[in-house]
């Protein structure tokens, strides 16, 4: 698919951390305008306030930080830190962490769930995925998923979190009324990222080695259409609700591509197979009998 030109947007600041490379995870904190940023290689969190675009506060974490999600009911921050297989959970009216949760192996991804009011990590090393209750903030439950899951997407019509398994070539869907995978979806080949339609009741998922994206429905949990794309999508996907449009990143490209989900294709029609061949002679009297009369 050829690259889209977006109009009407530009860089209006650039913010210049202290300490060099390893940035991962953002998320942004709608209750105190304020984005939080991991810096994996010194196992911090930045927190930006965004009417000044300045650097507010430095919170230590555990090692190497990678995934943010935000809890708007509680004002919480949840931080995977893949390398000592533990949940940061960060207050946003202190800046402070204010809790430790034990999960699985590499903890990489993280989905609040508005909900039910859960937190879902992803846990790389382990092919799992841990619950964890924001009110009491322990783990509830362990999923276990395919191999290597690599991030998550909530999909709130459906109460479904959506998990995309690296190795696998899969994505598990885990129903939060029971904490059970209810499906598994095969997809292209090594997924990295997923987003959430909420206008179609879709989900998007960007596969790195086939070079295409999944779209899957969330009626039914399969999937309807695949695009392709012309390099490998790195992971990095979202859904602009506004637009109605998908913003896709690639690994070996300086370009974003930018799909409209209204020019995305319908799935094609089935064709019915008949049972066996013995069905063909009655088929062909039958077409004899419509032209005889017709």
């Amino acid at each position: 698919m050829s690259s889209a030109t977006v109009h009407g947007f530009e860089v209006t600041a650039t913010i210049t951390l202290d300490k060099p490379g390893g940035y991962y995870g953002i998320a942004y904190d709608s209750g105190k305008s304020e984005i939080f940023v991991a810096n994996g290689d010194f196992h911090l969190i930045y927190v930006i306030s965004d009417s000044n675009d300045a650097v507010v506060a430095e919170i230590p974490v555990g090692s190497k930080p990678v995934g943010i999600a935000y809890d708007s009911v509680k004002g919480e921050v949840f931080v995977a830190n893949f390398a000592s297989d533990s949940v940061s959970v960060i207050s946003d009216s202190t800046n402070t962490v204010i809790a430790n949760i034990a999960v699985g192996s590499q903890p990489i991804a993280v989905a609040y769930d508005s909900g039910r009011g859960e937190i879902f990590v992803a846990n790389y090393n382990s092919s799992s995925v841990s619950v964890i209750s924001e009110s009491t903030n322990i783990v509830v439950a362990n999923v276990t998923v395919g191999s290597q899951p690599l991030s998550l997407a909530y999909d709130s019509g459906s109460g479904e979190i959506f998990v995309v398994n690296h190795n696998s070539s899969s994505v598990s869907i885990i129903s939060d009324s029971t904490n059970l995978v209810v499906a598994t979806v095969k997809v292209g080949v090594n997924p990295t990222g997923v987003a959430y339609d909420s206008d179609n009741g879709q989900v998007f998922v960007a596969n790195y080695n086939s070079k295409s994206l999944s779209v899957i429905s969330s009626s039914n949990n399969t999937v309807i259409a695949s695009v392709t794309l012309k390099n490998q999508p790195q992971g990095g996907i979202c859904y602009d609700s506004g637009k109605k449009e998908m913003f896709l990143t690639y690994s070996e490209s300086n370009r974003i591509s930018v799909i409209s989900t209204s020019s995305l294709p319908l799935p094609s029609p089935s064709i019915p197979e008949f049972p066996s061949l013995a069905i063909l002679p009655v088929f062909i009297l039958m077409l004899t009998i419509i032209a005889i009369l017709g």
